[in-house]
């Protein structure tokens, strides 16, 4: 299937009103930090530095030995696919004062890290939310909101990495009545066990989760809503009986589930934006899909969900259809038949 992302690769431009910044911040160097990707609403610039998808050749290795793949083989495959893309962000681009903005915390993949999915992530900061992307689980997403918590209030924080962006200018920027979780796969696990352990994230949108790694005794646990939006060939029942637990625990309708057709499960990180045909489908990175049409899909029935469970002044329920499932390329729950 040809599209016109075969021969113009990269990660797509945010669609919404605003430009859109980036800045990395690491509280200390101990596994009892933070560390995370900050994405937000900035004041535009024609000659903004746009920052590396990926940010050294040591996060290469480390992709290479997630996926079984010789070190030297694999530099040879990541420098000529991946060697000169950018994020469309400006790197540490002065923040747009315009009012409060609600709040989002993302969790990656097993195996991937902050940079990985900035197509989702820029895009919900060009349609007005601030979105830290962190590098473990549910207890340093709780610890990436608290510090986002500290930056509002105007407490000083120290950022051991010294970025030229100006973290003061955050303060009283955030909307903390109005804060959502969202991840992909292992990261659509940790939002599960974010919403179950802090109350302040008041829904979580669980990108094609693999729900294993959850205890039993979460289930009953999580209160909030939860949306599941899930790729056509990753799941299965066992993993779909899981999330339907969920469904079970909750008194109203709460919590919802939409299958994007032609969709694998690396159609949510940009890695799909970032290959031809050809190696995309040898290496499972592109379905049948566009996948701008795919990460649209996938973008707007979040910002839907959002906006109804976070009360926000938008117009994103024009996409309310999506939360449904109405549309020729979603499927109304899922495609597995499950055992009863």
């Amino acid at each position: 299937m040809g599209n016109s992302c075969s021969n113009n690769l990269g990660i797509p431009p945010a669609k919404g009103p605003n430009a859109v910044g980036c800045s990395d911040f690491m509280m200390d160097h101990t596994v009892e930090g933070t560390f995370f990707r900050l994405y937000y609403p900035c004041v535009a610039s024609d000659n903004a530095e746009k920052p590396d998808w990926i940010p050294c050749k040591g996060y290469f290795y480390g992709l290479a030995d997630f996926m079984k793949i010789n070190r030297g083989l694999s530099e040879k495959i990541f420098n000529y696919l991946f060697g000169s893309f950018k994020i469309p962000a400006a790197l540490n681009g002065s923040y747009k004062q315009n009012g409060k903005y609600p709040v989002v915390i993302f969790s990656h993949g097993l195996g991937a890290f902050r940079t990985l999915y900035s197509a989702i992530c820029t895009e919900l900061a060009s349609q007005g939310f601030i979105v830290a992307s962190v590098k473990q689980r549910a207890d340093e997403c709780i610890k990436a909101l608290d510090t986002l918590i500290q930056i509002n209030s105007g407490k000083k924080m120290e950022n051991v990495l010294q970025t030229e962006f100006d973290w003061t200018t955050l303060e009283n920027s955030m909307d903390l009545c109005r804060i959502a979780v969202m991840g992909h796969s292992f990261g659509g696990a940790t939002v599960i066990e974010a919403l179950c352990k802090d109350v302040n994230f008041k829904c979580g949108i669980a990108l094609d989760a693999w729900m294993f790694p959850l205890d039993d005794e979460i289930y009953a646990r999580v209160k909030q809503p939860i949306f599941f939006i899930n790729s056509e060939k990753f799941q299965w029942a066992g993993n779909i009986s899981r999330m339907r637990k969920l469904d079970s625990s909750s008194t109203s309708m709460q919590r919802k589930m939409i299958t994007i057709k032609g969709t694998v499960h690396q159609s949510f990180p940009d890695f799909t934006f970032l290959t031809g045909n050809w190696i995309g489908k040898i290496l499972k990175l592109k379905g049948e899909l566009d996948p701008q049409v795919g990460i649209d899909l996938c973008n707007r029935a979040s910002l839907a969900f959002l906006q109804r469970h976070l009360g926000l002044d938008k117009d994103f329920n024009q996409w309310d259809h999506l939360i449904e499932g109405k549309d020729h390329n979603l499927i109304p729950g899922t495609n597995v038949t499950e055992i009863s």
